[in-house]
Protein backbone atom coordinates (compact mmCIF):
# COMPACT_ATOMS: atom_id res chain seq x y z
CA UNK A 1 0.00 0.00 0.00
CA UNK A 2 2.92 2.50 0.78
CA UNK A 3 4.70 1.52 -2.50
CA UNK A 4 1.17 2.60 -4.43
CA UNK A 5 1.05 5.58 -2.47
CA UNK A 6 4.23 7.06 -3.21
CA UNK A 7 3.53 5.84 -7.13
CA UNK A 8 0.71 7.92 -7.07
CA UNK A 9 2.66 11.00 -5.41
CA UNK A 10 5.29 10.83 -7.92
CA UNK A 11 2.22 10.98 -10.54
CA UNK A 12 0.78 13.53 -9.14
CA UNK A 13 4.09 15.51 -9.06
CA UNK A 14 5.20 14.81 -12.53
CA UNK A 15 1.67 16.26 -13.54
CA UNK A 16 2.23 19.10 -11.68
CA UNK A 17 5.57 19.64 -13.27
CA UNK A 18 5.16 18.62 -17.12
CA UNK A 19 2.07 20.53 -17.65
CA UNK A 20 2.89 19.68 -21.59
CA UNK A 21 2.42 16.41 -20.40
CA UNK A 22 -0.84 17.08 -18.41
CA UNK A 23 -3.72 14.05 -18.95
CA UNK A 24 -6.39 16.57 -18.40
CA UNK A 25 -5.31 18.79 -20.99
CA UNK A 26 -4.93 16.05 -23.67
CA UNK A 27 -8.20 14.99 -23.10
CA UNK A 28 -9.53 18.39 -23.24
CA UNK A 29 -7.72 18.37 -26.49
CA UNK A 30 -9.35 15.47 -28.07
CA UNK A 31 -12.60 16.31 -26.96
CA UNK A 32 -14.34 17.02 -30.04
CA UNK A 33 -13.29 13.41 -31.80
CA UNK A 34 -16.36 11.57 -32.68
CA UNK A 35 -19.33 10.95 -34.69
CA UNK A 36 -21.77 14.57 -34.94
CA UNK A 37 -24.30 15.01 -37.00
CA UNK A 38 -24.51 18.22 -38.80
CA UNK A 39 -27.78 20.91 -38.80
CA UNK A 40 -31.07 19.47 -40.33
CA UNK A 41 -29.44 15.55 -39.43
CA UNK A 42 -28.33 15.80 -42.93
CA UNK A 43 -25.31 13.96 -42.05
CA UNK A 44 -22.82 12.43 -39.72
CA UNK A 45 -19.24 13.72 -40.00
CA UNK A 46 -16.31 11.53 -37.91
CA UNK A 47 -14.03 14.25 -36.17
CA UNK A 48 -10.21 12.03 -35.51
CA UNK A 49 -7.17 13.26 -34.90
CA UNK A 50 -3.60 12.25 -36.74
CA UNK A 51 -0.41 13.28 -36.71
CA UNK A 52 -1.24 16.24 -34.09
CA UNK A 53 -3.94 17.59 -36.17
CA UNK A 54 -8.26 17.09 -36.81
CA UNK A 55 -9.47 15.71 -39.60
CA UNK A 56 -13.21 15.05 -40.72
CA UNK A 57 -15.65 12.82 -43.32
CA UNK A 58 -18.73 12.15 -43.78
CA UNK A 59 -19.56 8.41 -42.87
CA UNK A 60 -23.42 8.95 -42.91
CA UNK A 61 -26.01 10.45 -45.37
CA UNK A 62 -29.66 11.04 -44.90
CA UNK A 63 -30.35 10.58 -48.35
CA UNK A 64 -27.12 9.04 -49.78
CA UNK A 65 -28.94 8.49 -53.36
CA UNK A 66 -30.23 10.87 -55.31
CA UNK A 67 -33.70 9.99 -56.80
CA UNK A 68 -32.75 7.74 -59.43
CA UNK A 69 -31.26 5.76 -56.92
CA UNK A 70 -27.56 6.52 -57.30
CA UNK A 71 -24.85 7.45 -54.91
CA UNK A 72 -24.41 10.67 -54.40
CA UNK A 73 -21.69 12.51 -55.82
CA UNK A 74 -19.44 15.57 -55.18
CA UNK A 75 -21.09 17.51 -58.15
CA UNK A 76 -20.18 21.24 -57.54
CA UNK A 77 -16.48 20.78 -56.92
CA UNK A 78 -14.89 22.91 -59.01
CA UNK A 79 -12.26 20.29 -60.16
CA UNK A 80 -14.09 18.29 -63.00
CA UNK A 81 -12.41 15.42 -61.94
CA UNK A 82 -13.62 15.31 -58.24
CA UNK A 83 -17.42 15.72 -59.41
CA UNK A 84 -17.82 11.90 -59.38
CA UNK A 85 -16.64 11.39 -56.34
CA UNK A 86 -19.12 9.73 -53.31
CA UNK A 87 -19.85 11.94 -50.92
CA UNK A 88 -20.04 9.26 -48.42
CA UNK A 89 -16.32 8.85 -47.15
CA UNK A 90 -15.63 12.52 -48.11
CA UNK A 91 -13.27 14.43 -46.44
CA UNK A 92 -14.77 17.77 -45.32
CA UNK A 93 -12.22 19.07 -42.94
CA UNK A 94 -8.88 19.19 -42.73
CA UNK A 95 -5.74 20.34 -40.80
CA UNK A 96 -7.41 21.37 -37.54
CA UNK A 97 -5.22 22.07 -34.43
CA UNK A 98 -6.02 22.63 -31.12
CA UNK A 99 -6.19 26.05 -29.57
CA UNK A 100 -7.37 26.68 -25.98
CA UNK A 101 -10.23 26.51 -23.96
CA UNK A 102 -12.28 23.88 -25.86
CA UNK A 103 -11.54 25.57 -29.73
CA UNK A 104 -9.99 24.20 -33.24
CA UNK A 105 -8.47 26.51 -35.82
CA UNK A 106 -6.49 26.94 -38.17
CA UNK A 107 -8.37 24.10 -40.25
CA UNK A 108 -10.79 24.18 -43.29
CA UNK A 109 -13.92 22.76 -43.95
CA UNK A 110 -15.20 21.55 -47.40
CA UNK A 111 -19.12 22.92 -48.32
CA UNK A 112 -19.97 19.87 -51.03
CA UNK A 113 -23.60 21.89 -51.74
CA UNK A 114 -21.52 24.95 -53.19
CA UNK A 115 -18.15 22.87 -53.45
CA UNK A 116 -15.93 25.68 -51.61
CA UNK A 117 -13.54 25.30 -49.36
CA UNK A 118 -14.00 27.82 -45.87
CA UNK A 119 -11.34 28.71 -43.41
CA UNK A 120 -12.89 27.26 -40.37
CA UNK A 121 -12.82 27.28 -36.74
CA UNK A 122 -14.62 24.76 -34.36
CA UNK A 123 -15.66 25.44 -30.70
CA UNK A 124 -17.22 23.05 -28.51
CA UNK A 125 -19.48 23.47 -25.89
CA UNK A 126 -18.07 22.56 -22.25
CA UNK A 127 -20.38 19.83 -21.84
CA UNK A 128 -19.38 18.53 -25.30
CA UNK A 129 -22.45 17.53 -26.50
CA UNK A 130 -22.57 20.37 -29.59
CA UNK A 131 -20.21 21.56 -31.71
CA UNK A 132 -20.76 25.63 -32.95
CA UNK A 133 -18.53 25.01 -36.69
CA UNK A 134 -17.93 28.53 -38.22
CA UNK A 135 -16.80 28.89 -41.81
CA UNK A 136 -15.17 32.09 -43.06
CA UNK A 137 -13.29 34.39 -45.63
CA UNK A 138 -11.01 35.80 -44.83
CA UNK A 139 -11.24 36.80 -41.39
CA UNK A 140 -13.97 35.16 -38.86
CA UNK A 141 -16.37 38.07 -38.54
CA UNK A 142 -17.73 37.31 -42.25
CA UNK A 143 -18.67 34.13 -42.36
CA UNK A 144 -21.56 31.55 -41.06
CA UNK A 145 -21.93 29.01 -37.94
CA UNK A 146 -23.96 26.20 -37.74
CA UNK A 147 -24.36 23.81 -34.95
CA UNK A 148 -23.38 20.19 -34.71
CA UNK A 149 -24.76 17.72 -32.02
CA UNK A 150 -22.67 14.44 -30.99
CA UNK A 151 -24.03 11.08 -32.11
CA UNK A 152 -21.62 9.38 -30.12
Amino acid sequence: MRRLLQLFAIFVLAVLIYPEKNIAAELEEDAVTGVWKTDANKSHIEIYKKDGKYFGKIIWLKEPNTPDGKAKVDKSNPDEKLRTRSLLGLFMLKNFVYDEDYVWKGGEIYNPEDGKTYSCKMTLSKDGKNLKVRGYVGISLFGKTVEWERVK
